[in-house]
Order: C-alpha cells, then structure tokens, then sequence
C-alpha cells in the first residue's frame, strides 16, 4: 500500500474561546462589589466608555428640578431698600423707628450686607444648576479652605499592639521591662494569645527568663482583660481575676473544662464541693467570658451584603421579582466621540487601538445587559420553584438542584452556578444567599415527595427544644419522629446535622437540663 500527500479542504465546527467570552462568563461570577470595580476599571482604561449620569426615578429627578427653580427663579433678594419700597415706607422710616420705640437696624441688617448675602446665595445657586463633577470640584472652595472630606477626618483602626503599646507608655517601670513588654505584645496573634514560649522570647531577645516573665505579666495587667494568655484556662482566669471572681472553687472549675463542655454537672460538683446552684452559676459566669480578647482588633474589610433582586408580593398573589438597579453598572458608549477622533488617526497603530477600544466598550455594554437578564431569569425559577417557601416558611423549602433551573429556563448548569454564586435575594422572609434555595433531597418513605436538607434541620432543632428533662430526644428517637412523619432518614445523618447544628448529644443535653431543675 503507497502511501503519498495530498491537500484537502475540510469544513468544521468548534467553538473557540475568545478573550471575550471568557471574560464574559467571568462577569456571571461576580459579586455586585467585584463587578463594579471591574467596570471602574474599563471606565479608566477605555476612552469610549462614559458612566451614564442619568437618574432612573422620575419623582427623584422631578423634585430637583423644582427644588433648582424655585432657588433661581422665585427666590426674593431681600435687601434693606427693596423691603421698605414694597411696604411704602420710603422716608417714614424716622416715623416708624418712632412709632415702634425701637431702630429698624435691629430688625434688618445694613443694606451692604444683605447685598453680599444675596450674591453669595445667588453663586451658590449658579453652582448647584451646574453639572455633578463641576460642584465636586469646587465643593472646597465652596466651604473654606480648612475643608477635608469627612472620611480623611475618620480615626484610623488601631490594632491589637498599638492598642496595648499606648498603655505601655503610661505605665512607670524599668525601661528594658518596657522594651520586652512591648516585644511580648507584637508577639500575640490576632485573639490575643501568645503562641511563641517564654524561653523563646528570652533567647530571642537576649535577656534573662526572669525579665520575660515580669514583662509577660505587665502586658496581662492590661486591657482588654485576658490578654496575652498561653492557654484557654489562663485567658479565662485573667478575666475572673479582673472581675475578682477568681476563687480556688472557680480556678478548679477552670482545671476541668473538659468536663464542662461535657456538661458532666455530677462530676463537676464532687470535684469543685458546691452546690448545684453554685455550680450553674459558676459555669454562666464562665460562659459570658471572652474566649478571643484580642478578636474586636483584629482589621478586615468589612463584608457588607446587598440584595441584587427584590423579591415582593403583588395583589394578586404572585410574586414581583424585579432587579437592584443600584447595584447594576450603568455605562454608555460615546460614539460620537470614536467619530470624531477616527479621521483624525493616521497611524496604523493608532487606528488598531481605536478600534480594539470601541469594540470592547460595546462588548461590556452587551455582556452587562446580558448578564442582568440571567440574573432575573434564574431568579424568577428559583421564586417559581420555591414558592411554598415564601408563603410558609423554611419548613416548606423544596429540595432544589442547578440541573432543574437550568432545564427549566433552557441554559447550562454551570452558568446557573456562576449566576448565583455570591448573589442575594431579598423577599419577604428576609435576605438570602441564592446558593441557599439549591438543597439536596431527603427521601421520604412512602410515596410523597422527597424533603429538603435544610427542611429537616429545622424540624430536628425545633423538636430538641421542645423537650424536657424527662423525655430527651436521642439519635434513634429523633430518626423514629421524623420517618412517622414520612423522612427517610439514617441517624448518622440526624448526627451530623445535629453537629453541624452544634447541639449536644443526648446525654449532654439530659445533665443539663437536670442540673438546670436541681438548681431551682
């Protein structure tokens, strides 16, 4: 068999993924905070990109524009002269000081002055009618010259070693006590605990052991109380010991907190010799502690979470879902501007980086508007599939998978999962992640239908607190509860919901609650 070359032309089809599109299928991903500073960026980058200015709520821009012509166009100029021509006072002032027994300057201010007044409300006026960008740059003049934006006037955040270094310098001790204090105190982490040992501080530091430890101890002295600590027990007891509660029963306590996380009351009283009411007291006193004293210093941008749909009911019983436009970008294309500029380009270069600009302007318009309809698309199925939800509760939660929306609304699974990752609903029954309507299924044993994960949680919480000393709920009689109820359920799952959920056993939960009774 000769093998030999050819040429042929064949014809396919395969999809190629363009810088654009993988950005765009990025864009589904982020967050309302992540996307508009993505968009601030390309508004920086790209010349052809403008913010649209316009405002979206007709009352809103309505009432300024009342608000900017009764400032212009009615507001009186009140001066000296003009108020006493209109009441036909002209030379009868003299009369009228005299009739009155009192001066008209009292009253009125000198004309010179209240001209001045009427120029500076008249150049105020002129400013606010001039667009957004001209009264912020002229907003520091407008105010004085010692005007700062408010945020420069903001207290930074102090940390954890600068909190604890500003007391150090108000305490009077031995100055190389001082340094080592201060040495101990950018030694603690972010809860305010020292992980680093003594002798490692001496060794680091070349001092005597004798030296760290009488610095370790001023830095416990300070506040927050607990701080500095090498153990749970000992960042507890600094605490009792500030609040001078730190008894020998109360340090046994202390000895035995494993027994108190077990809840193990009967062991706990022959160990510390009190009373069951002093015991429960004790350990309420335990519980109000900080376990993390150093925790409220620790910095971090703050998350703060706001609803990209609104979820709200409408007369006739459905259900308005309808988009945040607040958190919506919006941005324009100034193609006039790519019009005029494009005749004046003669290098090539040039023309190649207009053109590369204007298309991706038009890009991000279109992918944004894009992105906004997935988002309502997705969340009308997902109010369409939840329903019972909104009307009834978490008990009515239906067991919900990507696979379902996406059919439901022809798309791919994993653009539903971009779609909702990091998006919140608000309805009427609070705000939610979306992720949380997308529960697995619990079978139920007869032929109902099957139940939510996040469903039965609830109803395993709300049947551990309606029980008793005398009829508390294991594992096994929890699973017996729930399958008479139709769930199907195993107990290793009710364990693990129950961790999760972070109940204690059955026995945990039965010596409390009798210890609770034996100390009334």
């Amino acid at each position: 068999m000769g093998l030999a070359q050819r040429l042929a032309i064949r014809q396919g089809q395969s999809l190629v993924m363009t810088p654009q599109l993988s950005l765009s299928i990025k864009l589904l991903a982020m967050s309302s905070v992540e996307l508009s500073n993505f968009v601030d960026e390309q508004l920086e980058k790209n010349p052809f990109l403008e913010p649209d200015q316009s405002i979206p709520n007709g009352r809103e821009e309505q009432s300024v524009g009342m608000d900017a012509d009764a400032r212009n166009d009615s507001a009186p100029d009140f001066s000296h002269r003009e108020f006493s021509e209109n009441l036909g006072l002209g030379a009868n002032t003299k009369g009228l000081e005299a009739d009155l027994g009192t001066s008209l300057e009292n009253a009125f201010p000198d004309e010179k002055r209240l001209d001045d007044l009427s120029r500076k409300e008249r150049s105020a006026n002129d400013i606010a009618a001039e667009p957004t960008h001209r009264g912020r740059e002229m907003s520091t003049g407008a105010l004085g010259g010692d005007y700062t934006d408010i945020a420069s006037r903001t207290a930074a955040p102090i940390d954890l070693p600068g909190h604890l270094c500003a007391q150090l310098a108000l305490v009077p001790c031995d100055p190389t006590i001082l340094l080592i204090a201060k040495s101990v105190a950018n030694s603690l982490d972010d809860n305010g605990y020292l992980d680093t040992p003594v002798d490692t501080l001496a060794e680091r530091l070349n001092v005597p052991l004798q030296a760290v430890d009488e610095a370790l101890m001023l830095v416990q002295s300070l506040e927050p109380a607990g701080i500095a600590a090498r153990s749970l027990q000992e960042c507890l007891a600094l605490q009792l010991k500030a609040l001078d509660r730190l008894d020998p029963a109360m340090q046994t306590l202390l000895d035995n907190l494993n027994l108190l996380a077990k809840r193990d009351f009967d062991a706990l009283k022959r160990i510390c010799k009190l009373s069951m009411g002093d015991l429960i007291d004790a350990a309420r006193e335990i519980k109000a502690l900080d376990p993390k004293p150093g925790a409220v210093f620790t910095t971090g941008n703050a998350e703060h979470v706001i609803p990209d749909v609104f979820v709200t009911p409408t007369p006739e019983g459905g259900w308005n879902v309808e988009l945040n436009t607040d958190v919506l970008p919006r941005v324009l294309v100034n193609n006039r501007y790519a019009v005029e500029i494009k005749p004046s380009i003669a290098n090539e270069k040039d023309r190649q980086f207009v053109t590369d600009c204007l298309q991706d302007a038009n890009w991000l318009t279109k992918s944004l508007d894009q992105r906004a309809q997935t988002i309502l698309k997705v969340s009308r199925e997902i109010v369409k599939q939840q329903d019972a939800f909104l009307l009834h509760g978490v008990r009515q939660l239906k067991p919900l998978t990507l696979k379902t929306v996406a059919d439901a609304i022809d798309m791919h699974e994993s653009s539903v999962s971009r779609v909702t990752t990091e998006k919140y609903i608000m309805t009427p029954r609070g705000l939610f992640s979306m992720k949380y309507f997308f529960t697995t299924a619990i079978n139920a044993t007869g032929e109902d239908e099957s139940h939510s994960a996040e469903a039965v949680r609830d109803q395993i919480k709300d049947m551990i607190a309606r029980e008793t000393s005398t009829a508390v709920l294991s594992d096994d009689a929890i699973v017996a509860a729930l399958r008479a109820s139709g769930i199907d359920i195993a107990r290793r799952t009710i364990a693990k919901y129950r961790d999760a959920m972070r109940i204690p056993s059955s026995v945990q939960r039965r010596r409390e609650k009798r210890a609770l009774e034996s100390a009334k």
